[in-house]
């Protein structure tokens, strides 16, 4: 997480995708209880349920932005109101890959509810459930660190680059 300005975040091009750092954290525990509810109603029509609507939350933060998915406009419209400004910033491109990782998980249970097998749910669950955890108790985004290291091993890519 880098700490910036938020007048400096607005005028210049490289900070202006940077997000508040608490609206992940935020959904992440969303996510948490969703999908704690997921995996101890499983193998239920409400756990197939929850697992679709978690899918969409990811499928929007990762493909059309942290702005779309119904966790960050909560954040931005009911909680962020509430707290102090901003202080601490970062790049959202971490966190959408987080939820594009959420993304494939959730996709992967769905295709076990839809096989009837129902190990491949838990397991997929559990691992999203995991992961979000980890950023909701602390603030440790698993997908984010992924997605930096992928950043930091690709050949040509400096690390100021990130």
């Amino acid at each position: 997480m880098t700490t910036i300005n938020a007048s400096t975040a607005a005028t210049t091009p490289k900070l202006a995708r940077q997000i508040d750092a608490r609206g992940p954290r935020f959904g992440a525990i969303l996510t948490t209880a969703v999908l704690a509810l997921t995996l101890l109603t499983i193998p239920s029509t409400l756990s197939a349920v929850l697992l679709t609507l978690q899918a969409v939350v990811f499928g929007l933060g990762s493909i059309v932005g942290l702005h779309a998915q119904p966790y960050g406009i909560v954040f931005r419209t009911v909680v962020r109101p509430r707290l102090a400004a901003p202080t601490t910033f970062e790049d959202q491109a971490p966190p959408r890959f987080a939820q594009a990782v959420g993304f494939g998980f959730a996709i992967v249970g769905i295709v076990g509810f839809a096989t009837g097998a129902t190990v491949v749910v838990y397991i997929a669950v559990a691992f999203a459930l995991a992961a979000a955890f980890l950023n909701a108790a602390f603030n440790f985004c698993l997908g984010c660190e992924m997605y930096l290291l992928g950043r930091r091993l690709i050949p040509g890519r400096s690390n100021a680059a990130l």
